[in-house]
Parts: C-alpha cells; structure tokens; sequence
C-alpha cells in the first residue's frame, strides 16, 4: 500500500503514477525525469513534442534562484540568449504539487493557460508559492537523486545576477574586460527519451495539488512567468543586460 504523509492539520493526498523517463545531458551532469503521463497527459505530450524536434539540444540555463527553482528550455545563446521558436500554448494541468524535486511548466504572468517550452525545476518545497498563483504551476515530472546532485552542483555555481556562470569569477560579473561565451552557460547538450513506455514508472507517489481550490493569492514568494513578471523572457534579459553592461559578450 502507498503511504501518504498526513499532518495534524493539513493532508497531502498520494497517487500511484506511471510514468515515461527521459534524460536531460547537461554540461554538468545528467538529470533524469520520470514524466506524469496520466496526470498531466497533455503538457507531457507537449514536452515530448519539443524533445523530438531536438528543440532543447544547446538550450542553456538562464535562472537559477537560491531556494527557489531552477528554469531553462527556453533560449540558446551566441553573442546573446536568442529565444527558441514555441508552439502553440497548452492547457494548464494544476494536478500535482510544486514540491522539491519536480519539475513544472513556466508560463506568462496574469495568464493560466500560456506555457510553451520552458520549464522549471523545484529546488524547494514551492507548493505555497506555485500551487495556486497564476491558476497553478503544471507538474509534469520528478528527478532522481542523481538529477539532484546536478541541479544541486549548477546551484552552487557563480552567480552573476541570477544566471549560473562557468569559468566566471564573482569578481568578473562586476568586470568591463571579461568576454562571455557560450561556453561560461550551463547548456542541454540533449534530451532523450530513455523509456517511452508510460507504464515503465508505476512505484512513483506524486503529491496531489490540494491548495488549487484555495483562492489564488498575489505573489508570494516568488513568481516562474516564461515572460514578464518576476521571472522568465523578460526578467532573463533584464539580468542579462545587468551582466552584458560589464562583462563584453564574445561573438564567434
């Protein structure tokens, strides 16, 4: 029998999931994702569907916030983050809850129903945050340890505003002389399907979105938008012109 964990006053309801698994191979290490076929069909078709165009190989990650989440899927960069090219929007699937170790779909601000390609990983428990803001945050898939020991070891990078830099010192974020390349971002390399049989991963136990019902709230502790916002298109390129106004960007 699966276990759920219930507190004194507030209970998280379990489910037995199945799930596709695929493979992130990144700079810095692999990150393996059990999907959420049944409890959110529709955003795992949509994120299979940019794996299979190969839509994420040399993607880089573009935000990493302390305790918070860690975002990509959504540009490559040259001489500066160039946006990948999205398909139409899907329906958001507010099922599951924003805790540690999931990964969930970004989307616009004010609007529910608007993520394409980017993503999101959970490096905290978010679920007060992320459950109930902006209709709710689809979780789509849970990380293995080993995909945490990466995510974690990305974290623990240089920092220059809120993008994870290689071969970057904190000094050099406030720098005027330091060129940045493609090479100082932490990049998919791929994305592959390792199982696509979505009965492959019947032992997972994912937690049930309970806040949804709840009124939504203002931002709380924090907002994942794929534009706009606190976080995402153009919060990405607002911190990226707080680097690129001291660091020079290499063209090649």
């Amino acid at each position: 029998m699966k276990k759920c964990l219930i507190g004194s006053l507030l209970a998280f309801s379990c489910f037995t999931s199945q799930a596709t698994i695929v493979e992130m191979q990144t700079s810095h290490g692999v990150i393996q994702i059990n999907l959420f076929d049944q409890q959110a069909p529709n955003t795992v078709a949509n994120f299979l569907s940019y794996i299979e165009d190969d839509a994420y190989n040399q993607t880089v990650i573009h935000r990493s916030a302390s305790d918070f989440v860690i975002q990509g899927g959504g540009f490559t960069f040259t001489d500066e983050l160039v946006p990948i090219t999205t398909k139409p929007a899907v329906v958001n699937e507010p099922v599951l809850s924003n805790v540690k170790g999931t990964i969930a779909m970004a989307k616009l601000a004010n609007d529910e129903n608007s993520a394409t390609s980017q993503w999101f990983f959970n490096m905290v428990d978010n679920s007060e945050a992320l459950d109930t803001q902006n209709g709710g945050f689809t979780v789509f898939g849970q990380i293995t340890a080993q995909g945490q020991a990466t995510l974690d070891s990305i974290a623990g990078l240089v920092h220059c505003g809120d993008i994870p830099l290689v071969d970057i010192t904190s000094e050099q974020c406030s720098s005027s002389d330091v060129a940045l390349s493609s090479a100082n971002f932490v990049t998919i390399n791929s994305v592959v399907v390792l199982d696509d049989d979505p009965l492959s991963s019947a032992g997972l136990n994912p937690i049930a979105n309970t806040l949804i019902s709840q009124e939504d709230s203002p931002s709380e502790a924090g907002s994942v938008s794929s534009s706009g916002g606190s976080m995402g298109v153009g919060f990405c390129l607002i911190a990226l012109l707080g680097v690129g106004t001291r660091l020079n960007r290499a063209k090649y």
